[in-house]
């Protein structure tokens, strides 16, 4: 089991216990105890939960802990989800190398790309289809395919993310908080946007109003790791955050 699917697991029976020791992770996960420790200090030091004497608790926060389908989401705040990928779009220019997360958030922002010059890669079918219709220079990933978002993840897509190096790069997220990241429920989905941030030198968060304050349990990216672009913001204490930009409606 890898690292990040261990995460999730020991996430999702902490959240369902509330309480768990850590002989009873090493039982259900089948693995060694100083590997659960390592595991809990390090989702300890994500805030993800509490590690206590001889296991963890829960931190009390309501995780999304399930990726809804693309077709439950396509039409979720879809009005703003729209204002947002045209702000996006029209940041691409001739000269990029362009990374697509895959996700409505983005695929919303395909219908507004304009730009032939730039070159595009996804892991995202939805995103790879939209580009290819209009005759753009699109790469798509491989990986294991995740119907739920449509997307490839996993150890081969992050394999082929390795050989690139993106100009810019834009991303959804199942939640934005400022003390816990952006976040994700799927860990091999995690694991992905991960690579990916790494390999763009400019990055950016595509969240509409349901995605702030939202936390899911694995985290891909910090707060500060990108501009986060979203419609009005209604949390006083993120106005002065420098990364925020705020669409407004035209």
């Amino acid at each position: 089991m890898l690292t990040e699917e261990r995460f999730l697991e020991i996430l999702k029976i902490v959240n369902t216990k509330k309480s768990v020791t850590v002989q009873e992770l090493k039982e259900i996960l089948d693995t060694s105890e100083s590997t659960i420790r390592r595991d809990l200090t390090a989702l300890h030091n994500k805030k993800l939960l509490n590690k206590v004497h001889g296991g963890a608790t829960a931190i009390g926060l309501d995780y999304e802990t399930k990726d809804a389908t693309v077709e439950s989401r396509m039409d979720l705040s879809s009005e703003e989800k729209d204002q947002i990928g045209q702000y996006a779009a029209q940041l691409i220019e001739k000269s990029d190398f362009i990374y697509l997360d895959a996700g409505t958030s983005i695929s919303h922002m395909t219908a507004y790309i304009h730009e032939p010059d730039a070159v595009y890669v996804t892991n995202g079918i939805y995103n790879a289809k939209q580009l290819a219709q209009k005759g753009y220079n699109v790469f798509l990933l491989g990986g294991r395919f995740k119907a739920a978002t449509e997307a490839a993840v996993g150890t081969e897509t992050i394999r082929s993310l390795e050989k690139y190096n993106f100009t810019k790069g834009f991303f959804g997220t199942n939640g934005v908080d400022k003390e816990h990241g952006f976040t994700t429920p799927d860990a091999s989905e995690a694991a992905t946007k991960e690579a990916a941030m790494k390999r763009c030198r400019q990055r950016y968060v595509l969240a509409d109003q349901t995605k702030i304050g939202r936390i899911s349990p694995v985290q891909f990216g910090k707060f500060e790791d990108a501009y986060i672009i979203t419609t009005e913001i209604l949390d006083e204490k993120l106005k002065t955050e420098k990364n925020m930009i705020e669409v407004k409606k035209k």
